[in-house]
């Protein structure tokens, strides 16, 4: 699914070339590195878990580990938080149309409404976010327990596309379109639209933007940037997934086919 799928009209954007780097992971004999265990599991990617392991949140049989490269061997229990994890051979790939007022979190120590609350049922695995929507965005949000996918769409150098509707307070103008595409200066750096138009012929406050940056509020911080306000903020496409047949705060399961996509 491109922008032009989904945008009726578009201005000049420049593209950014991508390089890929992949790793091929290493066999291991003598049991599974903890951080891939965890991973494996579906509780975080392999960097996440490293930084949970440093913390001293990891326990194996009892023992709280805090040393990077430590192995898992089968039959050892394994502990995050206190809850025994264990890794799971069968993945589920979940995709919510997310409605407002629900936070991205799979505990909230202020007892808020939060995503999980919404794909209750949805596996007899505990599933996680992968990234995440704030309060007031709307949109799609995928959830898994494969900690491999999750760590491969949430690093950087997959420039993971999103396509976001954006509704202003007020008509936003050629040239703030223009901007958008070219790059405004926020203080965490530069960030730019990778498409950008506007997505009504008869309402200049809705645009839809397309964006691969993983900055937090990227595109709220650039329409403010701007002098805009945003009103309302919709995630109408992630990773090629669309919201198509998914009404707002339901659930579906990602065939295999849109699996595999996500792994290229």
């Amino acid at each position: 699914i491109t922008f032009a799928h989904c945008m009726r009209k578009s201005i000049p954007y420049k593209k950014i070339e991508q390089n890929f780097i992949i790793k091929k992971s290493e066999e291991n004999p003598k049991g599974t590195r903890l951080n891939k265990f965890l991973s494996n599991a579906g509780i975080c990617a392999r960097r996440k878990a490293d930084e949970f392991i440093k913390a001293g949140k990891v326990s194996v049989d009892g023992k709280i580990i805090t040393e990077m490269g430590f192995r898992v061997i089968a039959g050892q229990e394994v502990q995050f938080e206190g809850k025994t994890v264990r890794s799971n051979n069968k993945k589920y790939y979940v995709l919510l149309n997310k409605p407002k007022d629900f936070i991205t979190t799979t505990d909230d120590e202020k007892a808020r409404r939060t995503v999980m609350e919404l794909i209750k049922g949805s596996s007899p695995e505990r599933l996680y976010p992968v990234g995440r929507l704030d309060r007031s965005t709307t949109g799609l949000l995928l959830f898994t327990n494969d900690g491999e996918l999750t760590q491969k769409l949430s690093h950087p150098s997959k420039e993971v596309k999103k396509l976001y509707m954006v509704q202003a307070d007020k008509v936003v103008t050629h040239a703030d379109l223009v901007r958008l595409a070219e790059g405004i200066k926020l203080e965490d750096g530069i960030a730019k639209a990778d498409e950008v138009a506007y997505g009504s012929k008869n309402d200049k406050r809705i645009i839809g933007v397309e964006i691969h940056s993983g900055k937090n509020r990227v595109v709220r911080r650039m329409f403010e940037a701007l002098g805009y306000k945003v009103e309302k903020l919709d995630r109408v496409m992630f990773a090629g997934l669309t919201k198509k047949d998914l009404p707002r705060g339901k659930w579906r399961h990602l065939d295999s086919r849109e699996v595999s996509l996500l792994y290229k």
